[in-house]
């Protein structure tokens, strides 16, 4: 089975705080399992450590599988 590529994360909380995060595609599917479970808490495993996220606190959570690029260049 091929790897799948890094999910890279926006979560939004209380307040307008927005955290970046980089993560395995199975780390944002089990963020995404506890948020619709109601969990208090997860322990989310990033490219930076890990981050015990208050699930209460989250207003949304925005998901991206592959980088976005903005700007000019040409392709080869």
């Amino acid at each position: 089975m091929p790897e799948r590529e890094p999910v890279r994360l926006q979560i939004a909380f209380e307040g307008g705080q927005i955290v970046p995060a980089l993560v395995e595609a199975d780390a944002a599917d089990a963020l995404a399992r506890a948020l619709a479970d109601g969990a208090a808490v997860f322990d989310l495993e990033t490219e930076d450590g890990l981050y015990t996220v208050a699930l209460a606190k989250v207003v949304f959570v925005r998901r991206a599988s592959r980088e976005t690029r903005i700007g000019f260049g040409a392709n080869a």
